[in-house]
């Protein structure tokens, strides 16, 4: 369906997805519990152990039954899924949480808490702002790029940086494989009509959100 985008990394008990604009009603069901943080550009990691919500930019999980999403509007949405535990995460990286870590915050405490080993992880990034789009100042371009190097493009004299790329980066010097990850290659800025993108619509942005669950 054109309101969800399923990633096809991951296996047939995990069920996750991307929402659009046109925001699937399972994300609104009431039968379904749905946790998602309360985001505040943080590299704090949330392990779910009850549905309050809390200040956190990640949350991971292996309890079965219980959706785990974020909600973005051209930050970067990262699904991950250790097959084995089973354990799940689902991560908001905008640039302030790719600049803290947030990514290899989370991938730390998956390994630290489900004995998680890097190169059996499923991860999926969803669609986000891209760097034909995303114009940034030096002192962001500056912390963005110190984490995992300088990876950044520069047009008439105004720098541009690739989210995706750099969580991508991120998760790999985490121990991840690249065959093991899912890239979207959609960006929120140029599909106003399909996605939601503050950097378009300023404060009439809604949102749209990355979602998995272990279903048995």
């Amino acid at each position: 369906m054109d309101d969800l985008i399923i990633p096809p990394i991951f296996p047939h008990n995990i069920r996750a997805f991307f929402t659009t604009r046109h925001r699937h009603p399972f994300v609104n069901q009431t039968h379904i519990p749905v946790y998602k943080p309360v985001q505040r550009h943080t590299s704090n990691v949330i392990v779910l152990d009850n549905l309050e919500r809390i200040i956190g930019d990640a949350v991971i999980t292996d309890r079965k039954g219980i959706t785990i999403g974020v909600e973005t509007a051209d930050c970067v949405p990262i699904l991950l899924c250790d097959p084995e535990v089973p354990a799940i995460g689902a991560v908001h990286a905008g640039w302030r949480g790719t600049a803290a870590g947030i990514l290899k915050n989370t991938v730390q405490k998956m390994k630290e808490l489900y004995s998680s080993e890097p190169p059996r992880i499923l991860m999926a990034i969803g669609p986000s702002i891209g760097p034909c789009c995303y114009e940034v100042d030096e002192p962001v371009m500056k912390a963005v790029s110190q984490v995992t190097g300088t990876h950044y493009t520069s047009r008439n004299g105004k720098y541009y940086i690739n989210l995706q790329q750099e969580n991508l980066l991120q998760a790999l010097s985490e121990g991840l494989r690249r065959d093991n990850i899912w890239l979207s290659d959609e960006c929120t800025f140029c599909n106003p009509h399909k996605f939601h993108s503050y950097r378009y619509s300023r404060d009439r942005a809604g949102r749209q959100g990355g979602f998995i669950m272990i279903e048995f």
